[in-house]
């Protein structure tokens, strides 16, 4: 293990005002959010569209990182350069989601593991070659009747630990992301219950297996009561409860919290961070790692034409540097008209 390498890729992910674009959405994902909008979803498509979003100016202000997947960071842009390299040219680390999906977990109906383990070790080898300098893991926790067990937290918590270590191994940060979903009626309190339980198990298994806690991200959920609740808390409610469930199971020593949109809208996610970096001192750095949340605006301006990109572009760019003010609890509502 590296220490000062993965030390020196954290300390440019985390630099003051920046965060992280999430633009790590598998080929299925993307194309349902395409297809929704009329766009058509080919090699070149997802190309053009990931290049718009990596060209837009400005955007090298507030991003450190962005989050590729497979495909992507393989893929040259229209002029021959690779599109990991047109970020890398701006100062901004790419990064890779390393994750294979989330499968049915057997046995245990309505829950899921993430696989991807299988060949890990070589993939990362590559990965680090083609200039990735961190990587995502994503787990995804249900809430239901009974849900979720517990040998569904602990079976994806070793399986995240075990990824975090690889990670280590080969010079690659480790995004650790155990997200509780928003989908369900159940309440605020409900949320922070089995968010307790799936960060404490996640960094139970990290500590098992060695994983050096000052090289790791966390990419949790924002405690939210979900989505079809009849009672949806104030923000002021999600931040406390994010904060006092953080501050429960999250060691000190992890150097960052690079927050979730988990299906918000860019506006409320935004304001969410917002206050959470206003409430005071914590031990972590408190930032954002969006995808609908920054590329919503800009997927639905652009709409798969080419005259569409400078205004896609605006959008885009708009987005960032409102999350990049919520980074330093510097966000207004007001400022969404002006953007």
């Amino acid at each position: 293990m590296n220490a000062s390498a993965l030390a020196e890729t954290i300390s440019r992910l985390l630099a003051p005002g920046k965060g992280l674009l999430a633009a790590d959405e598998s080929t299925g994902t993307i194309t349902r959010r395409f297809q929704a909008l009329g766009i058509p979803s080919t090699i070149d498509t997802r190309r053009d569209y990931r290049h718009l979003l990596f060209t837009a100016p400005g955007i090298a202000e507030h991003l450190g990182g962005v989050i590729l997947y497979d495909e992507t960071i393989r893929q040259n842009a229209a002029d021959g350069r690779p599109l990991r390299e047109v970020l890398a040219s701006q100062g901004i680390v790419p990064g890779i989601k390393v994750d294979t999906g989330a499968m049915e977990l057997a046995l245990h109906p309505g829950e899921r593991i993430t696989e991807g383990l299988d060949g890990l070790r070589p993939r990362l080898a590559e990965y680090h070659a083609l200039g990735a300098r961190f990587a995502k893991w994503r787990a995804v926790i249900a809430i239901g009747a009974g849900l979720p067990t517990a040998f569904c937290l602990a079976a994806n918590a070793q399986a995240m630990a075990r990824y975090a270590a690889l990670c280590q191994e080969a010079a690659l940060v480790p995004i650790v992301e155990p997200e509780v979903l928003m989908d369900g009626a159940h309440s605020l309190a409900r949320c922070e219950e089995v968010t307790t339980a799936a960060l404490s198990a996640t960094f139970a298994a990290l500590a098992e297996h060695g994983v050096l806690l000052e090289g790791v991200l966390l990419k949790p959920n924002m405690v939210l009561a979900g989505q079809s609740a009849a009672e949806q808390a104030s923000p002021e409610a999600v931040v406390e409860a994010t904060l006092r469930t953080l501050r429960r199971t999250v060691p000190a020593a992890v150097p960052g919290v690079v927050f979730l949109s988990g299906g918000q809208s860019p506006e409320r996610a935004t304001a969410h961070l917002n206050l959470l970096n206003r409430a005071g001192a914590a031990p972590w750095a408190l930032s954002f790692s969006f995808a609908r949340a920054l590329q919503g605006p800009a997927m639905e301006a652009w709409r798969g034409a080419a005259a569409n990109v400078p205004a896609a572009q605006r959008a885009f760019a708009a987005r960032v540097r409102l999350a990049g003010a919520a980074r330093r609890g510097a966000y207004d509502p007001a400022m969404e008209a002006a953007a």
